[in-house]
């Protein structure tokens, strides 16, 4: 009997057919990797990092028949054999060593990026006083069917070349059939479409080289000429966020580092500062992971599976910081826009994760807290038994007991009625609903003068009864609706009333 292995060894004869891709079929398939107009000119600007570009500028013309978008850096530019070698797709093998500061991952990025969301695209590069230029055209492949880029004689024609300076490269994106979905518009209903685009990459952007941009000296994004302030996930600069110490985790091809921030409380942020950070989808998709390769953010917003996201964990984010050496152990893909844990780091976040949220939940418990103690006056109880949580109104705070104790007897029992029913028809599903994703838009809904005279001065008769003092009484209050929420009335209605005591 033969076993298996032996036939495996034995040599076999084959022939050999040319495989060769279609050139007009294959480079049609690299527009449809999955690029959206953000994650491209992203791609883009990565080479111009890697050139050791100091200023980038993104420019747009959408109010033309024909519409284009231009970048152009101030890197070290490429001299002709190099702009054809960068025009071939798989320029690079994604195996290759690469230097620490290059931002490239399979030498595709520049022709699927490109291709992605144009049909013609065309680089002008200058270095040591030389200019050379290099188109793929997506029409003329298809006519030809041939891996073969034009080299014009003459650049002078090429819009935006005038921009370059005495060194670096423009990359021009002409045919942006894809920006509009393929449909014909007129031009001023393509130009809103395009300029719309445009408006959404800018903050993808200002977050994925944020930590670039920071320093002016280091690297500057213009786009139209307005430079992109830097968008810290992290609120760095706020006081009030709380960041834990660096960890290093050391693997076989490098270094992962990982730093954990609890975000302020919203009312310890401008609302303009706390929308900005959030994004359009707000805080609740935008906490998690922030995975950084070499400094350029890949991915966000997610746990990786680790745990679910929360209203309580929306302030936690947790920066990731990957060599471009770990490519493969974490499965960057080509776009640079998403990422799989290796084991052992998923262990050793699984193993940190809980204390990585704790600060998130501690904020929010802290102040949730201070609205059902019950040293501190609370309109509500919170009641939690047999696995479940309920909310009752109080009806020992002074505005109920007060009240009820000038009604007739016979009126009393009715009116505990109606606080009772008041408790048990809280809009549990629409409050679950808006809490799951915009909680901080959630307010105390806002009384009268006489509501809140009527409670401020039921509250202070009740608590001078006991014997508090004023200072005492006006920290309780304070920390409580609808008193915090409408303070400074409060405040002058306490001393119209002391006064009024006062004078009797």
């Amino acid at each position: 009997m033969t076993c298996f292995s032996e036939h495996v060894h034995q040599k076999t004869t084959s022939r050999r057919a040319d495989a060769t891709p279609h050139a007009a079929s294959l480079i049609e398939g690299l527009r449809d990797i999955g690029y959206s107009l953000e994650t491209a000119i992203s791609d883009i600007i990565d080479n111009s990092v890697t050139a050791g570009a100091r200023q980038i500028r993104i420019i747009t013309e959408a109010c033309i028949d024909e519409p284009l978008i231009a970048i152009v850096d101030d890197g070290e530019g490429m001299a002709e054999d190099e702009l054809i070698a960068a025009m071939r797709p798989g320029s690079r093998n994604p195996l290759a060593t690469r230097d620490e500061p290059d931002l490239g991952r399979f030498g595709l990025g520049l022709k699927s990026a490109s291709f992605s969301q144009c049909r013609r695209l065309t680089v002008v590069s200058r270095k040591d006083g030389k200019t050379s230029a290099a188109v793929w055209d997506l029409d003329d492949v298809a006519e030809r069917n041939e891996w073969a880029v034009q080299l014009p004689d003459d650049v002078t024609g090429i819009p935006g070349v005038d921009q370059l300076g005495a060194t670096g490269t423009l990359v021009l994106w002409q045919k942006l059939d894809r920006l509009t979905g393929g449909v014909s518009h007129s031009t001023a209903k393509r130009a809103e479409i395009i300029n719309r685009r445009i408006a959404e990459t800018e903050r993808h952007l200002r977050l994925v080289f944020h930590r670039f941009t920071e320093d002016t000296k280091l690297l500057r994004i213009l786009l139209n000429g307005r430079p992109l302030r830097p968008l810290d996930p992290f609120a760095r600069k706020n006081p009030a966020t709380i960041s834990d110490p660096e960890e290093k985790l050391t693997l076989i091809r490098g270094e992962v580092e990982i730093q954990s921030f609890t975000l302020p409380h919203h009312k310890q942020m401008s609302k303009a500062d706390w929308d900005d950070i959030a994004g359009p989808e707000g805080h609740l998709k935008s906490q998690g992971f922030y995975l950084y390769r070499g400094r350029r953010l890949i991915l966000y917003g997610t746990w990786f599976g680790l745990c679910r996201q929360s209203e309580l964990t929306k302030l936690s984010r947790v920066r990731i910081d990957i060599p471009n050496s770990m490519d493969a152990d974490w499965k960057i893909d080509v776009k640079k826009s998403s990422a799989q844990l290796p084991p052992v780091v998923r262990d050793r976040l699984r193993k940190v994760i809980e204390r990585i949220q704790d600060g998130s939940k501690r904020t929010y418990l802290k102040r949730g807290q201070k609205l059902v103690d019950h040293e501190r006056l609370p309109m509500w109880n919170r009641v939690q038994a047999d696995g479940q949580i309920r909310y009752r109104p109080n009806i020992g705070h002074p505005a109920f007991s007060d009240f009820a104790e000038r009604l007739p007897p016979d009126l009393r029992r009715g009116f505990f009625n109606c606080i009772a029913l008041v408790g048990a028809s809280l809009p549990i599903e629409a409050l679950h609903a808006d809490m799951a994703g915009t909680a901080e838009q959630i307010v105390p809904d806002r009384i009268d003068e006489d509501t809140l005279a009527q409670a401020v001065q039921a509250t202070l008769s009740v608590l001078l009864g006991a014997r508090k003092d004023i200072k005492e009484i006006i920290s309780l209050m304070k920390d409580v609706d609808p008193f915090r929420s409408a303070w400074e009335d409060t405040q002058r209605i306490i001393a119209a009333t002391i006064e009024t005591k006062e004078d009797k």
